[in-house]
């Protein structure tokens, strides 16, 4: 987890009079369960489509999440957005088959943030490859409300990467990659590059590594 709960409240105190009353701010004011037991957690296993690996130039196209309670996912949570993009999809339509007609109804970053930050209350985030998801998520939230999220959150690409190196497994290119991992725990393969069917696959992945400990 980034920092925990703790630190994460230490860093939100210069900002809070300036997001009070927005949906960032009611996210934060939400209370985070303290709870060790991962069975008692909540998450939010979330993931991005975006035009360019590069936060700089790129931006947010698809924002996928599900919800997991009582160590059990819940389909019923999942949501998908498009996002309306400033620039065309280009070349990333390649990889996640994403074309500039689709977004002909897509909401604005605005209106995306407002259902993701609404899921996100007192839960913690997972994410497979949290780096990249969150420099473009924290991007947005600067934008909308000046500030970085600071959201709790767990990356499972990480946390298989400290399995590995603790049973002295080599790492070999790809072997991190999200199916690839997935792989490890017997769990099926899935259509990669669609934000919410990445999500489940984060989720599900989640409770494989909390149950193989």
């Amino acid at each position: 987890m980034s920092g925990g709960i703790a630190l994460l409240g230490l860093r939100r105190l210069p900002y809070r009079s300036q997001v009070q009353g927005t949906p960032l701010g009611d996210c934060w004011a939400s209370p985070s369960v303290k709870e060790k037991n991962w069975r008692r957690r909540s998450f939010l296993a979330c993931d991005a489509e975006m035009s360019s690996l590069d936060p700089e130039a790129g931006e947010l196209l698809s924002l996928g999440w599900v919800g997991i309670e009582c160590g059990a996912v819940r389909l019923s949570s999942a949501e998908h957005h498009l996002l309306q993009p400033e620039g065309g999809v280009g070349q990333s339509a390649t990889i996640h088959n994403l074309r500039d007609c689709e977004f002909e109804r897509a909401l604005s970053v605005r209106e995306v943030a407002e259902h993701f930050l609404a899921a996100a209350a007192g839960r913690t985030l997972v994410f497979h490859n949290a780096d990249l998801d969150l420099a473009f998520l924290n991007r947005a939230s600067r934008q909308l409300y000046g500030v970085p999220l600071l959201l709790p959150y767990v990356d499972t690409m990480a946390a298989e990467h400290k399995r590995l190196r603790q049973r002295d497994r080599a790492i070999g290119p790809g072997d991190l990659r999200l199916q690839a991992c997935r792989d490890r725990y017997g769990l099926p393969h899935y259509p990669a590059h669609n934000a919410l069917v990445d999500a489940l696959a984060t989720a599900e992945l989640l409770l494989a590594q909390y149950a193989d400990r």
